[in-house]
């Protein structure tokens, strides 16, 4: 197993969750800390409280990766016996770096919103509301034919071809590759100073621009020649919507079921609710965190409820007189993503063959108690 550093987690992670996929403005990225350093346990966090810190020196972690930036608003100060200093000052003596992912994780596949709609078993599900379109890019390689297969499955392994629910796709065309070997080189085929002619194919395959340089990586390590020729292109075509929040169905219930079900689901106490308990509902609109701004996007899809935290008064007006449903459970239900990014990201590190412990912060963030 190889030792890494924070630089070689964040790459990782960054494959997952891109930067670029980030609302304006957010607040993502390296907060506090440096990557440059040995990482052997990384933390997995919602918040990053004094109690998490606290968890994080007690558990010998040297980096959080959490999903609520530590750092929201630009500092003027840091006072360390303010209740903010101190958590950076505990951070900084004992050398653990944070890290935040926010809207990017909440937007990825299989990130935040993928995980709400997963718990609540919602099936045929779509974005709510579209913010990011992936660029496609097109990869033209040329290869000996007796190495085609081995780099065509490789340039799959990497991410190259996923058209929907296909992976793997590409297209081979044959032809003749000519060369000549300068005097300094090391052919795999040919001579030194003589014109070379070889039976070789071209495989053309898709990627999306975020996997550029892992699908290029997959490329030259599985390629036989010194010097690979091949073409990269950006495509016209429509890449792969993705967004804040997911829509889909579920089996028909009651809204006063339905809230039993978010309860169980995302392992709540109480939800606060709007509409009528005894209406039925099976189009069911999901977005973590506060979703205020978006309970229109999901009445026009069609929903019947909308799952979202941090729901204002007077919005709950305005959803009630439109006649959408609400249920809210609260801004910690995100606390998904400490299972399921410890999970993702523990699968990569397995297949790069990485030496590191991943977990999930065990302190319980939420601020409010039911009383």
């Amino acid at each position: 197993m190889k030792k890494i550093n924070g630089h070689e987690i964040i790459q990782l992670f960054e494959q997952f969750s891109p930067k670029g996929y980030a609302m304006e403005g957010d607040k993502i990225g390296l907060q506090v800390g440096r990557l440059n350093t040995p990482v052997e346990n990384v933390m997995i966090a919602l918040d990053v409280l004094e109690d998490v810190v606290d968890e994080a020196i007690a558990k010998n972690v040297q980096l959080i990766i959490a999903h609520h930036p530590l750092i929201y608003r630009p500092l003027q100060k840091i006072p360390t016996d303010s209740p903010s200093g101190r958590i950076i000052e505990k951070l900084i003596k004992h050398d653990i770096a944070v890290y935040a992912a926010h809207t990017n994780l909440d937007i990825a596949k299989g990130g935040v919103n993928d995980m709400l709609a997963d718990a609540l078993k919602l099936s045929d599900t779509e974005v709510l509301y579209p913010t990011y379109e992936t660029v496609l890019k097109k990869l033209a390689v040329f290869v000996p034919e007796e190495n085609a297969e081995s780099l065509r499955q490789a340039l799959g392994n990497a991410g190259a071809g996923s058209i929907g629910n296909y992976s793997h796709c590409s297209f081979t065309s044959s032809g003749t590759g000519q060369f000549k070997p300068g005097s300094d080189a090391n052919p795999h085929i040919g001579k030194q100073g003589e014109l070379a002619a070889v039976r070789e194919v071209c495989i053309e395959t898709i990627f999306p621009e975020h996997i550029e340089k892992k699908v290029l990586s997959a490329m030259f390590k599985n390629h036989p020649y010194e010097e690979v020729a091949y073409d990269i292109y950006k495509l016209e075509n429509k890449g792969e919507v993705l967004g804040l929040g997911k829509i889909g169905v579920i089996g028909e219930m009651t809204l006063g079921e339905f809230a039993e079900h978010v309860k169980q689901t995302l392992e709540v106490e109480r939800v606060r609710v709007v509409g009528d308990l005894s209406s039925k509902v099976k189009k069911v609109a999901v977005l973590g965190g506060d979703g205020n701004k978006y309970f229109m996007s999901a009445k026009m899809k069609g929903a019947d409820v909308y799952v979202t935290g941090d729901m204002y008064y007077h919005v709950a007006h305005d959803a009630m007189m439109s006649g959408l449903n609400i249920v809210d459970p609260g801004h910690n239900v995100e606390k998904v993503m400490k299972k399921g990014v410890t999970q993702k990201l523990s699968q990569m590190c397995t297949e790069k063959g990485y030496s590191v412990s991943i977990f999930p912060s065990e302190v319980y963030t939420d601020p409010f108690k039911f009383v």
